[in-house]
C-alpha cells in the first residue's frame, strides 16, 4: 500500500462505514416491511447520492486546477481546507453522539416515507448517504493538496469505499461480526489527527496568501535531514501532514486542534437528567 493513500484511504473506509451502515439498516427496516417496491426508490436515491458527491469533487478539481492559480488558489485551498475541517469535526461528534438513536431514527423516518411513496423513500436515502459522500470528497480534496499531486488519493478513497461496501455487505449477511464502537472509535481518532494536518495546511495557505502572519517564523527547519520524498516523510505529509518544516502558527493550530478535540471527543458523555415524576398520595391530606 503506497503512503501516498493511506489518508485516503483511512477517509474512504471511515465514512464509507458510515454510509453502509445507515444503509443496511433502510435495507433491514424494508426487508421486515416486506416492501420489496421500495427497493428501487432507496438505491436510486443513493446512486444519486453518490452521483452528486462524485460530482463535488470533480468541480473542486476542476476549479482547482484550471481556473485558479497563485494567491487565488491559495485562498480557495485553504478555505476548504477549514469547511472540510470543521464538517468531519460535527460529524465525528454527531456520531458519537447519535449512534445509539441512529438506528430508531432512521427507522421512524422510513417508516413515514413508505407511506408517502418512492419520491420520499428516494429523498430520504439520497439525504441521509449524501452527508456522507460529502465529508468524504471534502476530506479527500483537502488532505491531497498536502502531498503531490497524483492519482493515489483518488486510489486510495476508492480502495477505502470498496472495504467498507464489502465489510457492509458482510454484516448485513450476518458473515461477519464487528465491534463498529471500537472502529468507529479509532478511526475518529485517525480522522481527527488528520484533520489536524488539513487545519496546519489551511494556516499554511493563508499564511501564503498573505492573510495571516508569521509565515516566516519558522518552528523548525528539518528538509536538510528529513528527505521529503522518503517513505517516513511522505507518510507524515499524507496523513497528518507533519512536514520537514512549519511555523510557529502551523504547529500551534496542529496541536491546539489535535490535542483539544481529543480530549473533548474522549471526555464522557453528558446524558439528559432524568426528573423524577412527583409521588402523589391517595391518602387525605390533614385536616
Amino acid at each position: 500500500m503506497s503512503t501516498a493513500f493511506f489518508a485516503s484511504y483511512l477517509i474512504g473506509l471511515r465514512d464509507g462505514l458510515e454510509a453502509a451502515l445507515v444503509v443496511t439498516i433502510l435495507l433491514t427496516v424494508v426487508s421486515r416491511s416486506q416492501r420489496r417496491d421500495a427497493l428501487v426508490p432507496l438505491w436510486t436515491g443513493v446512486g444519486l447520492a453518490v452521483v452528486a458527491a462524485a460530482g463535488l469533487g470533480a468541480i473542486l478539481t476542476w476549479v482547482a486546477t484550471s481556473l485558479l492559480s497563485g494567491v487565488r488558489l491559495e485562498w480557495f485551498e485553504a478555505v476548504t481546507s477549514l469547511i472540510a475541517v470543521g464538517l468531519v469535526t460535527w460529524m465525528i461528534f454527531w456520531m458519537r453522539r447519535s449512534a445509539r438513536t441512529i438506528k430508531a431514527d432512521l427507522t421512524g423516518r422510513l417508516a413515514d416515507a413508505l407511506g408517502m411513496g418512492p419520491a420520499a423513500i428516494a429523498a430520504l436515502a439520497f439525504v441521509a448517504v449524501i452527508r456522507e459522500g460529502v465529508e468524504m470528497v471534502l476530506l479527500v480534496f483537502a488532505s491531497a493538496q498536502a502531498v503531490a499531486q497524483t492519482a493515489a488519493p483518488l486510489a486510495g478513497v476508492i480502495s477505502g469505499v470498496a472495504s467498507a461496501v464489502l465489510l457492509g455487505w458482510l454484516m448485513y449477511a450476518a458473515v461477519a461480526k464487528v465491534n463498529l464502537g471500537r472502529l468507529f472509535t479509532w478511526t475518529a481518532v485517525l480522522l481527527i489527527l488528520v484533520a489536524a494536518g488539513i487545519a496546519k495546511y489551511a494556516v499554511h495557505g493563508f499564511q501564503t496568501a498573505g492573510a495571516l502572519p508569521g509565515g516566516t517564523d519558522v518552528a523548525y527547519d528539518l528538509s536538510t535531514t528529513v528527505e521529503p520524498t522518503s517513505w517516513y516523510g511522505t507518510l507524515l505529509a499524507a496523513t497528518v501532514n507533519l512536514t520537514p518544516s512549519a511555523t510557529v502558527l502551523e504547529i500551534a493550530v496542529w496541536t491546539a486542534y489535535a490535542v483539544g478535540v481529543l480530549i473533548l471527543f474522549f471526555l464522557p458523555a453528558r446524558r439528559s437528567p432524568v426528573v423524577a415524576a412527583p409521588v402523589t398520595s391517595d391518602r387525605p391530606e390533614p385536616a
